[in-house]
């Protein structure tokens, strides 16, 4: 499984050393669901909207254009609630609650590989 680290060069911050893509239809279909936090992150590809039903926990969320741009943020989304889509989002990222921390709309985001162990 690939792994991300996401960065926030405009706030000088490390939003998830290792956070996983979920890339293919499967993986963004299960998502977080099942889990019992969000470990490190993740990062649903392509993506433009998001739910957290039968989840037990709150996230937040991120969507990023096809440059990292955020284009929306939805901070301590709680379970059983869905996100409207968001026009121009290609990636979603989803971090623990407080996880995006003061990233804003309009930031730019970086989302590198993480190098093999």
């Amino acid at each position: 499984m690939v792994e991300l680290r996401i960065g926030n060069p405009v706030r000088g911050q490390v939003l998830a050393e290792r956070a996983r893509l979920a890339d293919t239809f499967w993986t963004r279909a299960v998502g977080l669901l099942g889990s019992r936090d969000v470990g490190g992150g993740l990062v649903l590809e392509p993506c433009s909207s998001v739910h957290t039903w039968f989840m037990g926990y709150a996230i937040d969320v991120l969507f990023l254009d096809l440059n990292g741009r955020v284009l929306a943020v939805y901070a301590a989304m709680p379970p059983w609630r869905m996100t409207r889509w968001v026009r121009g989002a290609t990636r979603v990222v989803e971090l623990a609650a407080g996880g995006a921390r003061a990233t804003e709309v309009g930031d730019q985001l970086e989302c590198v590989p993480c190098a093999l162990s």
